[in-house]
Parts: structure tokens; sequence; C-alpha cells
């Protein structure tokens, strides 16, 4: 048959026309000329549909041109592809869409100015204005923290809060962080997951948890109320010496409410309940622990010079063991000596 527009003796494909004759007729996608997106000067995030995304800019803009054009749907296998030229506040693009038409491909191309509207999103609006929704409140019993103690704590905190906006609490943000004679608050914006970092913090330092609440007004007529979760450090710390039942201990790890300790004289480690251990005596930490030289030792004990006033010291070891150091890290508790692992 003829095609009625070439007249060429060729098989018709549709209309009366040829395949090349009705690509040349017809435009198989179509679009904006000026396409705004809208992004948040503080955070650098865009603003898709109703969302806040922190994605790069290309992706952003592959989704949006995706909305804003239209692709036949004779046109199988479509791709889409931009190129973009900065220009003085604006981005001079060109959009690429190619498919394929009865094993013919196809490309056309679409001149697109995108323009970036600045706008603040809800959160950086938020985290300016000071919102918080809890405060966690970190304490020491009958204590106060060492500098070291506060600046591993703050740490903590603060990498806890970047795991879960990575995992997608884009929300969540710390409005501020106060440091008092009594310990650490931390404000931040969602409770739910400040009651989660909350639990975390006492199962790595252990200690007691408490939370209440207070009111923060009306919102939508209905009262709103911020959270206050209270962790209190325990006075005893991981490393610390201490008598508990005729035996003397060196903390090794703290879980919640529970102590996994060392028993000094056999080096046996026994979980102890945190309650028990508040009223028994703490001697101190890491600073009791004096480094001795070995001078001999036999199966079941060891010999001991001290180095400045080469006395020496036989104790028995904790248990069967050979030492292949020449120092021996001991630490001497109500007149007892003994050796730290």
């Amino acid at each position: 048959m003829f095609c009625v527009e070439c007249g060429n003796d060729v098989p018709i494909f549709r209309n009366g026309v040829c395949l090349s004759c009705y690509l040349k007729a017809t435009q198989f996608s179509k679009g904006p000329a000026i396409l705004d997106i809208v992004m948040c000067p503080r955070c650098s995030s865009y603003k898709y549909k109703n969302t806040w995304l922190r994605e790069t800019f290309d992706d952003v803009l592959k989704r949006c041109v995706k909305d804003a054009f239209t692709v036949n749907p004779e046109l199988k296998h479509v791709e889409i592809q931009t190129m973009c030229k900065e220009q003085e506040r604006i981005l001079a693009c060109m959009v690429f869409i190619s498919g394929s038409l009865e094993d013919q491909m196809i490309t056309e191309r679409h001149p697109l100015t995108v323009r970036i509207r600045h706008n603040t999103c809800d959160i950086c609006s938020r985290e300016a204005g000071g919102y918080y929704e809890a405060t966690i409140q970190i304490r020491a019993e009958q204590r106060t923290f060492t500098n070291t103690e506060l600046k591993t704590l703050q740490n903590t905190v603060e990498t806890l809060v970047e795991q879960f906006q990575a995992s997608g609490k884009r929300g969540l943000f710390i409005t501020d962080i106060a440091k008092k004679r009594e310990g650490l608050y931390f404000f931040l914006s969602e409770k739910g997951t400040a009651l989660s970092i909350a639990k975390k913090i006492q199962e790595q330092f252990g200690g007691d948890f408490k939370q209440s609440a207070s009111s923060a007004g009306m919102k939508d007529s209905r009262q709103i109320y911020r959270m206050t979760y209270l962790i209190r450090i325990p006075a005893y710390r991981k490393g610390d010496f201490f008598s508990f039942d005729k035996s003397f201990f060196s903390i090794v790890s703290l879980h919640a409410n529970k102590v996994r300790a060392l028993e000094l004289s056999t080096w046996i480690e026994k979980v102890i309940d945190g309650k028990d251990i508040q009223p028994s005596r703490i001697y101190g930490g890491k600073e009791l622990v004096k480094e001795m030289i070995v001078v001999s030792q036999s199966k079941n004990e060891i010999q001991l010079m001290d180095s400045k006033t080469y006395t020496t010291v036989e104790i028995r070891k904790p248990k069967t063991l050979s030492v292949e150091t020449t120092m021996m890290k001991t630490v001497k508790l109500d007149g007892y000596l003994f050796l730290v692992p």
C-alpha cells in the first residue's frame, strides 16, 4: 500500500501513513518550559510535593522532571536524562526523553529553565524557634561528673542523634545543651526518639531511669505535654574497685542496673545488682593501680618489687597462669594487694 503522506509503497503503520511519516508528525513527550524547585537555605533539603528530601539536586531534578513531563504510552523502555548549565540565578537545562516504538529508537529534546526558590523547611523553622518536646537529664549519684565523663556523655548523645537521623528521623535535632553543676541537659525535638536515646544511655552507663510529663500548652484544642527523662548515673564507674560480700571487685562493665565485676582474688566474673553495690565501699578507679616489677614466679605465687622502695612481696596468683611480662599492674585495698588483669 502507498503512504498517503510520502506516496511510497511501504507498509502502513497507522492512519494510512508509514512508520517514518508517523514519527515525523507525532510528538511523544511534552512538558513545561520553566520548572521551580524549592530548597531550604539552612539545611539544603529540597521540597518534593509536600515532603522535604535530603537528596542531591540531580536526584530531585529527576523526580520533578518525571512528574512534570508526560510521555505517550506508545513509547516503550522510556529513559529521561538531563543536562544543565548554571547561569545567573537559574539553570539552563536540556531534557532528553528516549524510548522505542516498533524497534525504532526515538529521542526528543526539551529546553527547560530551572529556577531555585528558597524557603525554610518545617524542621529548620522549628529548630530556629527553639522547639523541643523532651529533655534528657543525666546526673551522677552522690558525686559530680569529671570533665572527661561530661565529654563522653555529650559525644554519646550526639552520636545517637546522628544515628537516628541517618535512619530516617529527619525531624530529630538537639535544640540546646546545658551543662549545670548537677549534670547535663539535652533538649530534643522528638519525645519518642528521646525516650529511646535515654534508654540507650542507661544501658551503656547504668543507673536509674525516671520519666515525667509537664504541660506545654494547647494546640488544636488538645493539651500538649513535654517529657523529661532522668538518668541518674551511679556513684561507681567502669574500672572502679569496691568491696562486696567480704570480697574485693573491679567493675568490668555496666548494663542498666546490672554490674559485671571481676573478683580480684580469683579473677572470676560475677554479675551484681547495682542496688547492692550502692551501700558498698567504693575505693576509686585507675588512679589506684600501680605497676610493680616481676621478680620471680611459681605455679601459684608471684614475687613483685616496688620500683621506688625496692621492697618485695609475694602474693598468690588469682589462677594458674604464666606471667610473660616484666611489669604487673596491682591495686592495694584495705591492706590487701591484688593483681589487676
